[in-house]
């Protein structure tokens, strides 16, 4: 059984991990966040012209003319 120590111990484990990850972290400039929205654009794009082009083909599939 675990006792109240360890999940002390572990809480405060946590504790400086988490304060470790948020003083590494920094808010985007405009530049990077535009590169980034660019980025994600861009991908959602892809994403969506590969799922059409799937669509389309098994719409044609089934009706058995290419």
């Amino acid at each position: 059984m675990v006792s109240l120590q360890s999940i002390g111990a572990m809480f405060e484990e946590f504790v400086k991990q988490s304060e470790r990850v948020i003083n590494v972290t920094h808010k985007p400039g405009p530049d990077e966040y535009k590169r980034i929205a660019i980025s994600t654009g861009i991908g959602m794009l892809i994403i969506g012209v590969i799922g059409y082009v799937i669509a389309m083909a098994a719409v044609f599939m089934r009706r058995g003319s290419f």
